[in-house]
């Protein structure tokens, strides 16, 4: 024992530390620092080899060396100007920092975005930096989940958006419009210009999908419902979140005021959910499922948990209450908020161009002639109409000289929102999707409008 002690002393004497040396403890401390700073210069050197790799993209000039470009876009007015030039400025895309460490190249050209969209999730996964602030919230529904449970999930709710059960939406929708409308009216009357068109399109889509997941009518267009505000105060926490550096762990974020009311909101949503989901199941063993869907084909009202409830997969197992909340959510949160924005962006245009907003206002007066808006289906429009024409036009259609339709080609060219993809460690991605070589990407699209001429 002697000697191995001397030889610990003899072999640990460079480092000055003396007879104290021969601590079992010590050594093992010894040990776990060494293994965290070699932890520490690797993750350095990973930052800074994937900071070399991304500089074939452009990147507009940061705040600071901290923030990086932290707060460059801000959810104004002004702030849709400035990425309405940084989109002009570099067309093809560009890249920003989210703070020291995170980066962010966001696509603008569509054949571009069609790269990521089409590639295959081993290509291009989910990405968990970001959808992890949504987790508490949406669970792990089609957003945010991936491999087996998202294709189960994905064949179950299938029957879900069978056209004969979107087709008896369609007076939902109209309803739910006709309040907006009326409300518009009245803001008219007493005198107001302006309003916050979004606003109005998203207590709108709300309505609509509330009435269509959960068969609740909460009127909540014209007075204000815990449910709804709750949803809405969800969406601009993440949203502000994204923009707080310190705030990305969540044992950080839980502590600040922003993440108790995130949390007090997620029960709020989550309480409401589950209500529905447990009388559904109380109702359906009475009934039956036969004689359930029957009493609801005459009705014309089978929503949403309705079909979450009755599907089953191939081995005869359905959906778990937990599963089926987690696809309620994610249906709420997602249908309200890309609807709304892509409403909001369509009146956006016609209103910059009245010459388009004249060819759809003589489409639809011609389509209805006699009729009221209420027996309008979706078949009553044809193949030629402009506004199908500018919704179908998208990134991932044809190019912009193929289509006929002027109105069309200008929605086409003006609505190429940029994807924004996170990536984490990553070779300049514009080879490593030619070759399918080099780090994986890891891709978070989060969408973001541009107003390019």
């Amino acid at each position: 024992m002697r000697d191995t002690s001397g030889m610990l002393q003899m072999s640990l004497s460079w480092l000055g530390l003396g007879p104290v040396a021969a601590s079992p403890w010590l050594l093992l401390l010894l040990a776990a620092v060494s293994w965290l700073l070699a932890r520490v210069l690797a993750w350095t050197y990973a930052c800074y080899d994937n900071a070399r790799r991304l500089r074939c993209f452009p990147q507009p000039p940061k705040r600071n060396w901290f923030l990086g470009h932290l707060g460059l876009v801000q959810p104004t007015e002004e702030g849709l100007r400035v990425l309405t030039q940084l989109v002009v400025n570099n067309p093809q895309g560009y890249m920003i920092w989210m703070g020291p460490i995170i980066p962010l190249v966001i696509f603008c050209h569509p054949d571009l975005v069609r790269s990521i969209t089409n590639a295959s999730a081993a290509v291009a996964p989910k990405n968990s930096f970001f959808y992890e602030f949504l987790k508490p919230w949406l669970g792990d529904g089609l957003l945010l989940s991936a491999g087996d449970k998202w294709s189960r999930h994905r064949r179950m709710l299938t029957p879900a958006f069978h056209f004969n059960i979107l087709k008896s939406y369609v007076k939902i929708f109209n309803d739910s419009a006709k309040v907006m409308h009326a409300k518009w009216q009245c803001l008219i009357t007493e005198g107001h210009t302006r309003l916050n068109m979004f606003e109005h399109i998203s207590l709108m889509t709300l309505d609509s999908l509330q009435k269509c997941v959960f068969s609740f009518d909460s009127n909540c267009q014209e007075k204000p419902i815990g449910y709804i505000a709750a949803i809405l105060e969800l969406s601009a926490l993440v949203a502000k979140r994204h923009q707080q550096l310190f705030q990305y762990k969540d044992f950080v974020y839980y502590l600040t005021p922003d993440g108790q009311r995130f949390r007090r909101a997620c029960h709020q949503v989550h309480d409401f959910t589950d209500a529905v989901i447990r009388e559904r199941r109380r109702t359906l063993p009475d009934e039956g499922a036969d004689d359930f869907l029957k009493a609801k084909a005459k009705t014309k009202t089978l929503d949403f948990i309705d079909v979450l409830l009755l599907t089953k997969d191939e081995d005869g197992t359905g959906l778990s209450d937990e599963d089926i909340r987690a696809e309620a959510d994610t249906f709420m949160f997602a249908g309200h908020d890309t609807t709304a924005s892509g409403l909001s962006w369509v009146l956006y245009n016609l209103a910059k161009h009245p010459e388009y907003q004249e060819r759809c206002r003589q489409e639809v007066e011609e389509l209805l002639k006699d009729r009221e808006p209420k027996e309008i289906e979706c078949p009553g429009f044809t193949g030629n109409s402009w506004g199908l024409k500018a919704f179908n036009s998208s990134p991932g259609t044809p190019a912009a000289s193929s289509i006929q339709s002027p109105f069309s080609k200008h929605c086409h060219i003006a609505s190429s929102s940029p994807i924004v993809c996170h990536l984490q460690f990553f070779s300049a991605l514009f080879c490593a999707l030619e070759t399918q070589k080099g780090p994986r990407p890891s891709l978070c699209l989060l969408g973001a409008p541009s107003l390019v001429e």
